[in-house]
């Protein structure tokens, strides 16, 4: 067990999402996540009647295409089980993803689209971890040769190749501009100091 041992204590509540990243025979990719909450007790509700110990609390699916320009071509949610009968009523609302782009600003311009009101709280929470693997996707020389691109460019020209890495840097302390993955991995869009001794290495 990765943690330290835990206190005494009575299991409640299990969420569980899963992620999946594919590509498709007409040049897309499909990125699916899957939510389900389940409660360790039978609780009873006023919406549904007695709900089973272990019986989906919410179980639900968001699944987006998009092309290899991260855009979002488009969009698929379902609702197999929902607390309430009304949930299922702004599944349509998803449909405003379709044009936007994985990439810096995302979080803003889904909540402008689906927060509040105009979404489901436990779909939208997916849109997150759903551009973190739009990019674990699409990334590395693999998929680009799906799309029958050549091998990605990583030197200091390459800025315009890397607009993927935008989102992920200095989203994180290992993904800080001035550290050594960016150094290494994206040399265009590195801030360290020794930057200009970079530069030099790479034009040499």
């Amino acid at each position: 067990m990765p943690l330290s041992a835990p206190k005494a204590r009575r299991h409640l509540h299990t969420r569980t999402i899963q992620l999946e990243g594919y590509f498709r025979d007409d040049g897309l990719f499909d990125i699916e996540a899957h939510i389900v909450d389940r409660k360790t007790y039978s609780y009873d509700s006023r919406w549904r009647g007695i709900v089973a110990a272990g019986h989906p609390v919410h179980d639900m699916w968001l699944r987006l295409s998009v092309d290899g320009d991260l855009v979002v071509r488009e969009v698929d949610a379902a609702m197999d089980v929902q607390p309430y009968t009304m949930c299922s009523d702004i599944l349509g609302n998803f449909q405003r993803l379709v044009g936007l782009q994985v990439g810096a600003g995302w979080n803003r311009k889904v909540r402008e689209r689906v927060g509040g009101v105009e979404g489901c709280t436990h779909i939208a929470e997916l849109l997150g971890p759903i551009a973190t693997v739009t990019f674990q996707t699409l990334a590395g020389d693999y998929p680009r040769e799906l799309m029958g691109k050549p091998p990605r460019e990583r030197g200091l020209d390459s800025a315009a190749q890397d607009d993927g890495a935008l989102f992920m840097i200095n989203g994180c302390h290992t993904w800080r501009s001035d550290g050594p993955v960016v150094r290494q991995d994206y040399p265009g869009h590195y801030t360290g100091e020794d930057r200009v001794r970079i530069v030099g290495e790479t034009d040499s």
